[in-house]
């Protein structure tokens, strides 16, 4: 009973305590729905915000990309796209469409005569809302075309509290179906292309549980390819991972794609970096090509598979070092 006493009168004495706190004022969230109260016009304001570093990389979040801008208001004959870019360190051109209004057929039409008239690989379309017939458009194109192309379709939302400055967050509405792709394209792959598929998957889905390696890189698509290509944010370079499987050997490289003078002055610096990284690099010039590399490899046994998560954390191990150690070159 005593005990029962002692608990009671704690219990009031904390009761009083947090009647004695103030209280946190919260602030409403509240959604600005008129787009032009921020950016008056598409082309004059809108478009040259997003091409900005700080501004491009909050919708390539949100897409899984990573986006480098070429150029805005960039020619199609007698047309302009509002934006042409490219995924950073990659091959793969972009297009942006930008509409800040409900979606409608014009700008449909346009972002397939931009994408054609660009041979743009990926395709991103930014509105204010998507109307479901447009979003079912995106859909039918996704699944009816092949694994190399994709189309986004994005709202873009604005937000503040009480009178603070505007939010922005893009939303993804429709996105590529890889999963679809990869089936289609897998219905003709051979045993070792399945394999090599089957690594990729394993690998990603492995990799980006680890923390570190989901901040510094982006998810890619997973391809029969015996290669895999990772942005270190430098459209000059980036990170490959091949598997060589008739050599049972797994190849992680800085590629670097026509800076002969970019690869020769890391090659001076050579001991710098490998005492950095702590990882010994084989540098390879490739006089007959525009491209050079350098390159680490490890000898494994893909055909085991209770290895493969030993592979992964060399794989990750050796890609987060080479990015952080050649990031001060680049």
């Amino acid at each position: 009973m005593l005990m029962l006493e002692s608990w009671a009168t704690m219990w009031n004495w904390l009761c009083k305590a947090r009647g004695n706190k103030t209280m946190v004022n919260l602030s409403r969230l509240e959604e600005i729905k008129d787009l032009r109260t921020v950016w008056p016009h598409e082309a004059l304001d809108f478009t040259p915000w997003l091409s900005q570093d700080d501004n491009i990389v909050l919708l390539a979040d949100a897409l899984g990309l990573d986006i480098t801008v070429d150029d805005t208001e960039s020619s199609v004959g007698d047309f302009n796209v509002d934006i042409f870019a490219s995924e950073t360190g990659m091959d793969r051109k972009i297009i942006i469409e930008n509409q800040l209004e409900y979606t409608n057929h014009d700008h449909l039409g346009k972002l397939i005569t931009y994408a054609s008239g660009k041979s743009a690989d990926v395709i991103i379309w930014v509105v204010k809302h998507a109307r479901e017939e447009h979003r079912a458009a995106i859909e039918w194109l996704n699944n009816h075309t092949d694994e190399k192309i994709g189309f986004f379709l994005c709202e873009i939302k604005l937000y503040r509290i009480g009178t603070s400055e505007p939010a922005v967050k893009f939303e993804v509405i429709e996105k590529p179906n890889d999963w679809t792709k990869e089936v289609k394209k897998g219905e003709s792959a051979n045993e070792t292309q399945q394999q090599r598929y089957d690594y990729w998957v394993s690998f990603q889905d492995y990799a980006f549980q680890n923390i570190q390696f989901a901040k510094n890189f982006k998810r890619r698509k997973p391809s029969t390819d015996h290669w895999m290509n990772f942005s270190v944010g430098s459209s000059s370079c980036n990170i490959a991972v091949s598997q060589i499987r008739k050599r049972d050997e797994l190849k992680v490289e800085l590629y670097i794609h026509e800076d002969k003078d970019l690869f020769h002055s890391l090659f001076d610096n050579k001991d710098t970096i490998e005492s950095g990284a702590g990882l010994t690099f084989d540098g390879q010039d490739l006089p007959e090509r525009k491209a050079s590399r350098i390159v680490i490899e490890k000898s494994v046994a893909f055909s085991d598979r209770s290895q493969w998560n030993t592979q992964f954390d060399w794989i990750i191990e050796v890609m987060l070092k080479i990015k952080k150690t050649f990031k001060k070159y680049l």
